[in-house]
């Protein structure tokens, strides 16, 4: 195998199912993949140093902490095709590296004593080596679990990175995942020390979510059932995708008063759930889909487009002046607003840009409605109760995750539109797209589609489980009435994932596809221990 041919399975759509190695499915040229990977490679190599400078009393700081999931975020899949600026990140890495290889004695000892690898030694400010990418790793299984680990720990980094824009950090979740991060780079850890540290992935994700969940909480209030309007206003106006809630209170702050609009797409829909955000009257509802139908929505919402965090499909020529970046996205030729957690963010160019253009196209009228996080889901906790004893509610069916553009995602529709007026859908990321528009009905006053939220927000629905087994007064979370068909696509899902393993969910089908990246045997691992399969009918 050639470590420096292009070759990434890190999402559901790789060609094949098996790998992208002439061109990215998600839009990545063979130059940005490469660049990804070196910058993931170095990555690795700091977080070596960083956890052997822990292991010698030695702090790594907040800087270099978000450094480490910074370089994670931006190669998670759809966030950064600007190889510049990739680039710039892998030599200020090294750069870092070198200082603390200079600096620190404890390093230093451990270099004399053989005990620092190849990429923490690496200082040189390139942006090529050998020993980066997928393919360095020979052995397909140690390949397999190394890979898994590391998507985990990118989908973790990217929600570490939301709590700490909103001033939540915590040392130890960071301590772990540099942890983590190192040993898929040691030799000594077999396959079943990662399958280990993947399941310990897992208890960590589920802190990291709830780190987040907390901030989010705490500076914006607890989501609560709220309608969402679909429709359009005749007034010029931004349209803001992502996951960043404090991008998004910054805009609206700086859109007030000045006639410009503003509508969420995608993953930020359930930025209306938050009560903070209600106050804004021209904060005008949700416009368009799921992220894979950016480029005819964009196309036709006229205004300027701001990407706070990933799902950016490459923009096409007609509208890409209107695409702005922020965060860890970026796209060459797009403006890209600058601003570090606690910074205030200058939207200014942006809202002068929206009173330029038309008001958006109207795609569609009417309302959907959200905000059944655990919180909203517990104070209806008796009523749910009541419907599942009185035969009402049979049976719960999670259905979270991410969309895509692949036909046989076509399948959680026509799912959710033939299951029982009995069943009730819990639903949390993109992946609601496919069915939350649907004419489900109710039971009792209480939609059949309960939206927890963003694909972070499958914390609630793990706590809406958990209170749910507390009710009911059982012992396994898998004695519920509950049945999991979760849709995946990208690194965030692969934290979710092994959060729902670590907290004992099992039987999770999962699709459309299993992940490329799992070898037969470590499918089969995960499907022995844990139930792990396809959706039937997939």
């Amino acid at each position: 195998m050639n470590p420096h041919k292009m070759f990434c399975y890190q999402c559901q759509e790789t060609a094949g199912c098996s790998g992208c190695t002439a061109a990215g499915v998600c839009g990545k040229k063979p130059s940005t993949s490469g660049l990804q990977d070196v910058l993931v490679y170095s990555t690795k190599g700091l977080a070596w140093l960083l956890t052997v400078m822990r292991s010698g009393g030695e702090s790594a700081g907040k800087e270099l902490n978000r450094m480490v999931r910074d370089n994670l975020f931006v190669t998670i899949t759809n966030a950064n095709f600007d190889d510049e600026k990739i680039a710039e990140r892998i030599r200020k890495t090294q750069r870092v590296k070198k200082e603390l290889l200079d600096s620190q004695p404890v390093l230093r000892e451990a270099g004399r004593k053989g005990l620092l690898c190849e990429a923490a030694l690496w200082a040189e400010e390139e942006t090529v080596h050998p020993g980066a990418g997928v393919l360095a790793t020979e052995d397909e299984d140690l390949r397999s679990l190394r890979e898994l680990l590391t998507y985990g720990l990118k989908g973790m980094a990217a929600y570490l990175n939301h709590a700490e824009v909103l001033g939540e950090r915590e040392e130890a979740i960071d301590a772990f995942l540099q942890k983590a991060l190192a040993a898929t780079l040691d030799d000594s850890q077999g396959t079943e020390a990662l399958l280990g540290l993947a399941l310990e992935a897992g208890k960590y994700g589920v802190d990291a979510m709830a780190l987040l969940d907390g901030a989010n909480t705490k500076a914006y209030g607890s989501p609560e059932i709220t309608r969402v309007n679909l429709g359009v206003r005749n007034n010029p106006a931004i349209l803001i995708s992502g996951h960043d809630l404090k991008d998004l209170e910054m805009l609206l702050e700086q859109t007030e008063g000045t006639g410009v609009d503003v509508y969420t797409h995608s993953e930020m829909l359930p930025a209306h759930y938050y009560p903070a955000f209600k106050k804004y009257s021209h904060f005008a509802g949700n416009y368009g889909n799921a992220w894979w139908k950016q480029r005819e929505e964009f196309e036709a919402f006229h205004g300027p487009v701001l990407l706070t965090t990933n799902c950016l499909v490459p923009p096409k020529e007609s509208y890409r002046d209107r695409v702005y970046t922020t965060g860890a996205a970026g796209y060459p030729g797009c403006v890209h607003i600058p601003g570090e957690p606690g910074e205030k963010k200058d939207f200014s160019a942006l809202i002068e840009h929206a009173k330029r253009c038309d008001p958006p196209e109207e795609l569609e009228k009417g309302e959907i409605v959200g905000g059944f996080a655990h919180n909203q889901v517990t104070a209806l906790a008796d009523q749910i109760v009541e419907a599942v004893k009185s035969g009402a509610i049979r049976e719960f069916v999670v259905m979270a995750g991410c969309d895509g553009r692949s036909r046989s995602r076509e399948y959680y529709t026509k799912f959710a539109e033939s299951l029982p007026g009995d069943s009730m859908i819990l639903t949390a990321g993109c992946a609601k797209y496919r069915y939350n528009k649907l004419n489900l009905g109710d039971i009792g006053g209480i939609p059949r589609v309960l939206d927890a939220g963003q694909c972070n927000d499958s914390y609630s629905l793990a706590l809406i489980a958990l209170k749910l087994k507390e009710a009911f007064g059982l012992e396994d979370i898998n004695q519920l009435p509950i049945t999991y068909n979760i849709a995946w696509y990208e690194q965030k899902a692969v934290i979710v994932l092994l959060a729902l393993l670590y907290l004992g969910v099992k039987n999770i089908h999962l699709g459309p596809t299993l992940p490329a990246f799992l070898s037969p045997a470590a499918a089969a691992v995960l499907t022995e221990q844990f139930g792990l399969s396809l959706p039937e009918g997939i």
